[in-house]
């Protein structure tokens, strides 16, 4: 840390709920993508069937229907269902017990990009073949953005602020960074935070395939996505729940909590630039990004890991890992974990926190899986092969979005 004027305020992170492609449960996720074996999610579903980019990255083996009763099921899609289950391991993993907690002090706010529209997917169909009189009533409530926050706070007995965020693929990380900004202004004792999101819809892949963003390397799918690499010819999908349990420091404290790691600096700008390129300069990723540094009070020379967007596009790769070694030089360690969780939009940035605080906890950086042929036109160090063991003090987190929606979080060492 700098020499600081002030004491940065670090919200304690105390819990971990994981749900992708690469592991049911936080452990599990974990554990595969510090191995970065070839990716095992990737999955070809029924309702991608030949389209370019017909694949996915799927969570395999959850069972919602033995996890959650028949009523929360018939209200929640499945962004919300993963949402609900990842909180509930989030506050297991903190050592909270959900009966016993004052549930007006607890607050919930998770990022989504579509919330469910899958759903939306279904229930139309529905419409267009069997008429308006079997569509479901339930359509208006579980299609909505907010109905992961909303049914994990009914799960759960959380009564406080309860927010759901829309700023695409930064919604997970900007989710976080609102969190602690509750925290900090006393707001609540204790916040569930992060992203949600399954977006298996024959639609919006239909639409992405036009725009040119998704992979089309159909021969192999499992090696289609592949950040950072000089072949790399765009994302893949995937869906996912990252959820964190985040405490005022003294809250943690007074009930003897461990504490994973601190949520320190955050910062949030947008481009104004396009609906969907970045900026050619990362000019907002780079605003976001010091912001977070300079709410942190921590250096560039500081930071010894960053846990990149790193989506597998084009320009996306090369845009963000020339900002990062703009600003932070070319001392950190670099990874994108998406080669093993896919692109899960709004979940990302949740997920990604995730693992960019067992990173410090564990000091190792999990390797960028598919990453054969390192693109020589972006200048970091991004780790590839095996995970690396580092000294690891600080790290970032890094979010890039639709809509020019750009966030950034510092995270300390517990």
């Amino acid at each position: 840390m700098s020499g600081a004027v002030r004491t940065p305020y670090a919200a304690a992170v105390t819990g971990l709920g994981l749900l992708t492609a690469a592991g049911i449960g936080t452990e599990a996720s974990w554990q595969e993508v510090t191995r970065a074996n070839v990716p095992s999610g990737v999955r070809q579903p029924a309702e991608l069937c030949d389209l370019p980019n017909d694949f996915m990255y799927l969570i395999d083996g959850l069972d919602v229907e033995a996890a959650l009763d028949a009523s929360t099921r018939r209200l929640t899609d499945r962004f919300s269902q993963l949402a609900v289950l990842a909180a509930r391991e989030a506050v297991a993993d903190a050592g909270l017990d959900p009966t016993a907690w004052d549930g007006d002090r607890v607050a919930v706010v998770i990022g989504t990009a579509n919330g469910g529209l899958p759903a939306y997917d279904e229930q139309h169909t529905t419409l267009l073949e069997r008429g308006p009189h079997r569509v479901s009533p339930a359509l208006a409530v579980l299609t909505t953005g907010n109905n992961a926050a909303a049914s994990v706070c009914r799960d759960l007995g959380a009564r406080g602020p309860s927010l759901s965020v829309n700023t695409t693929c930064a919604s997970g990380t900007d989710a976080t960074g609102i969190a602690r900004q509750l925290l900090r202004a006393g707001m609540c004792d204790i916040a569930i935070a992060g992203g949600a999101e399954s977006a298996c819809s024959r639609l919006l892949v239909a639409s992405m395939c036009k725009m040119k963003g998704l992979s089309t390397r159909r021969e192999h799918p499992a090696a289609a996505c592949r950040p950072f690499d000089a072949d790399r010819n765009g994302f893949v999908m995937g869906e996912g729940a990252g959820l964190l349990v985040l405490e005022r420091p003294e809250h943690a404290r007074a009930r003897n909590a461990r504490v994973r790691a601190r949520i320190v600096g955050y910062g949030t700008s947008n481009d104004a630039y396009a609906p969907v390129a970045p900026h050619p300069e990362g000019a907002g990723a780079e605003r976001a990004l010091r912001a977070a540094l300079a709410d942190a009070d921590v250096r560039a020379a500081d930071v010894g890991h960053v846990n990149a967007h790193g989506t597998s596009t084009v320009l996306n790769d090369l845009i963000e890992g020339t900002m990062l070694r703009r600003v932070l030089g070319e001392h950190p360690l670099v990874t994108s974990t998406k080669a093993m969780t896919g692109h899960t939009l709004g979940a990302a940035g949740g997920i990604e926190t995730a693992f960019t605080v067992l990173a410090l906890q564990h000091q190792l950086v999990p390797p960028t899986a598919n990453l054969e042929s390192p693109d020589p036109a972006i200048p970091v160090d991004v780790v590839r092969g095996e995970a690396r063991p580092a000294r690891l003090d600080c790290a970032v987190k890094t979010s890039l979005g639709f809509g020019g929606h750009n966030a950034a979080l510092v995270i300390s060492r517990g």
